[in-house]
Parts: C-alpha cells; sequence; structure tokens
C-alpha cells in the first residue's frame, strides 16, 4: 500500500507496492502514448530545430484538447498560429515528463526523487489526472467531489468506478508530493538580502 511522499536527505521518496507501480508505468505510458503525434522524423531540418507544427490543429479528443489547449479561445487565427510554434515543444516536455516518471518506477526499493524527477512527477500526475477528468467529464472540483461521493453507488464493474478511484489516489498522490516539495521551501533560510 502507497505511503505518502516525504522529503529525505536524497531528495523525495515514496512507498509503492508492485501493484501501484504497475497502475502507474501503464497509465504514464497511455498519456505519453496519447501526445505521440508520429512526427519523430521532421523532414525540414528548421522545423526540426525549433520543434515547428506547421499541420498541428485542435486534438479531436477531448481529452488530449485538455493537454494542448487553445491560447486564445476568441481568436482561432491567433490560437492556431500559438499551436504551429509552441504545440511540437509542449507535446516534447509533456512526453519527457511521463517518461522520466516511468523509468523511475523501475528502480528497486522505495520511490526515491531528486528535484528533477520530482517536478516530472508534478507534470506526469497532473496530466495523468486531466486525462481522467476528461474521461469521466470532471469539469470542476465540484465535479469530482461529488463523482467521488457516488462512487460507493457504482456498480464495481462500471468502469468510473475503477477510474474514479484511480483518479483519487493520484490526487492524493500529488497532493502528498506537493506537500513534500513545498515543506522544502518553508525550511529554507530566507534569501540574504531580503526585507526585514
Amino acid at each position: 500500500m502507497a505511503r505518502r511522499f516525504e522529503r529525505t536527505r536524497r531528495g523525495v521518496g515514496a512507498r509503492l507496492d508492485e501493484d501501484e507501480r504497475t497502475l502507474l508505468a501503464g497509465l504514464l505510458l497511455e498519456v505519453e502514448d496519447l501526445l505521440d503525434d508520429g512526427r519523430l522524423h521532421l523532414v525540414d531540418p528548421l522545423e526540426a530545430l525549433v520543434e515547428l507544427s506547421p499541420e498541428a490543429t485542435t486534438p479531436t479528443d477531448p481529452a488530449l484538447a485538455r493537454l494542448l489547449p487553445e491560447a486564445a479561445r476568441d481568436d482561432a487565427e491567433a490560437a492556431a498560429e500559438f499551436r504551429r510554434l509552441t504545440e511540437g515543444t509542449l507535446r516534447r516536455r509533456k512526453r519527457e515528463a511521463l517518461s522520466t516518471a516511468r523509468h523511475t518506477l523501475d528502480r528497486p526499493g522505495p520511490l526515491q526523487l531528486d528535484d528533477v524527477e520530482a517536478q516530472a512527477w508534478l507534470t506526469a500526475l497532473n496530466d495523468v489526472r486531466l486525462v481522467l477528468a476528461t474521461r469521466l467529464e470532471l469539469r470542476s472540483d465540484e465535479d469530482a467531489e461529488q463523482l467521488l461521493g457516488r462512487t460507493a453507488q457504482l456498480a464495481p464493474e462500471d468502469p468510473r468506478a475503477w477510474m474514479a478511484a484511480v483518479y483519487d489516489f493520484l490526487t492524493w498522490l500529488q497532493e502528498t508530493l506537493v506537500t513534500a516539495l513545498t515543506a522544502q521551501l518553508q525550511a529554507r533560510p530566507p534569501a540574504r538580502g531580503a526585507g526585514t
């Protein structure tokens, strides 16, 4: 059974059992695959250098659209240009965070993260939660609370019951990671020259 993230001398650590590691690795890989646009080998060297996405359009999958939102909802032309200029980089960074988080699960023993890996985990957990929230049609915190309140009434074979339980687990895991990371910030002495 999972034990919360806590600050250690070597970074941030948590305990996950084998089933939890397998579940998390599978979810991380699924979202990583969802973000794969198949453009591994860009033909144009300039496009490859600056990661332009000339054919980028608003995703039709609502979960992918939530991971790659429109920059300007009231200006289609500006949104399309922003997407063309940034989507490749955003997809790559999100996939890198998911991959980093997934690979940390391969280590034996308790999960131990350095600061870079902890940041990757924050991004990865958030993205997996966004995908699950979209699949569960959650738009707000109130929607999530209502669903979790109704989970006990759902039949065990209802896929929403499983997804809601996983969403709740990921939320708890993310909250404990944030708490561990912010505890470190609060414990740091003020920077020299900070106002008194």
